[in-house]
């Protein structure tokens, strides 16, 4: 069978496409810091230039990358230490709640074990003193028992302290040097194609940047929605523990997970009585559980999904496919990347509906 030139140039393509693909899939843990700080290096960029534009010149570019990322630097550390404060409280009234939690928790399980013919005896005493010694033991001692059970240099400890240690050095040079890599890949372009090209990353952009503000009305509203609704239950660290999932949402799932963890166990704590245990999980069950609604079927849906054209089922399936060919990362990047794939489908399809073939058919 005889291939036509341009048949030749678009198996070439498509051959050089799929190997890129292959390739990600290869060295995913090795992309991951380089994918992160692409993501933030492109939503931070426009900052840097307005920051260039605004000094006129007159200002170094150096300056102006090292403002932006110091700034976005402190942002996500006073996101982490949103926790601060939940531990500061939380901790010295875990000390007080464990014994008689152990003992309610012995209390409930014991008839419940007998009554399946086992006969069981915990140790309870010995149980409150393994956790008491943890609880009062002081911070220093808590930590290196903690790194020395984690085995500091094992891989997976390694990797996330590379990781926090490679991003923001990567980043520092995609934002000094965008502008040059992106010339670099334009001509790599052929001139006669640069204007489809141009044309789709405009498009692209478009797109991209109305997912960015869409997830950052996302993040504002449940901030707010899981603060207030918190703290109609009448829970000391609404305020923290909402503002915290609200922000992590932008991690899907994993931020959940962990302002639902907070609250449950906030509200455990701060509501020591047996019905106080009832009103935490009724607490959480409300507020949680309503959030999740909004946010999965209302918010991401129409201030996301609808502002770069995804239907939800879309939203839902690029989640659960990108997170599973690329993990965590895939998560992340999943409706960034479903946004460009959509506006290269829209073209595909124009020029499907235009081509001879669909006439001919």
């Amino acid at each position: 069978m005889q291939f036509t030139s341009t048949q030749k140039r678009a198996l070439a393509w498509f051959a050089l496409l799929l190997g890129m693909l292959l390739a990600m899939w290869l060295l995913a843990p090795v992309l991951t810091p380089f994918v992160v700080a692409a993501i933030l290096a492109y939503a931070l960029t426009p900052v840097v230039d307005w920051l260039d534009d605004l000094g006129r010149g007159r200002v170094p570019r150096l300056l102006a990358v090292v403002l932006v990322e110091v700034l976005f630097l402190l942002l996500m550390m006073a996101l982490m230490l949103l926790v601060v404060p939940i531990l500061a409280k939380q901790l010295p009234l875990l000390r007080d709640q464990v014994p008689p939690l152990m003992d309610r928790f012995n209390g409930f399980l014991q008839p419940l074990l007998t009554q399946f013919g086992l006969h069981v005896t915990l140790d309870v005493a010995g149980l409150k003193t393994f956790a008491m010694d943890h609880l009062n033991a002081n911070f220093q001692d808590s930590l290196g028992r903690l790194l020395e059970s984690a085995k500091l240099g094992g891989s997976v400890a390694l990797s996330v302290v590379g990781n926090a240690v490679l991003i923001p050095v990567v980043l520092f040079y995609l934002l000094m040097e965008w502008r040059r890599f992106m010339t670099l890949l334009v001509n790599l372009v052929p001139p006669r194609l640069r204007g489809v090209v141009d044309g789709f990353t405009q498009e692209a952009d478009g797109v991209l940047g109305q997912y960015l503000r869409g997830q950052l009305l996302v993040m504002g509203v449940l901030a707010v929605y899981y603060s207030v609704g918190l703290m109609l239950f009448g829970l000391d660290l609404a305020l923290p523990i909402g503002v915290f999932t609200g922000l992590a949402v932008a991690i899907p799932y994993v931020g959940f997970g962990l302002g639902l963890v907070m609250a449950l166990l906030a509200g455990f704590l701060e509501f020591s009585t047996q019905t106080g245990h009832v009103s935490a999980l009724v607490m959480v069950a409300v507020v949680y559980g309503l959030g999740q609604l909004i946010e999965g079927f209302v918010l991401t849906p129409r201030l996301v999904g609808e502002r770069i054209g995804l239907h939800p089922l879309a939203v839902i399936f690029a989640l659960l496919a990108f997170g599973h060919l690329l993990g965590f990362v895939g998560v992340l990047i999943a409706l960034p990347l479903s946004a460009v794939l959509l506006v290269a489908g829209r073209r595909l399809r124009s020029a499907y509906l235009g081509s001879a073939l669909y006439q001919e058919s």
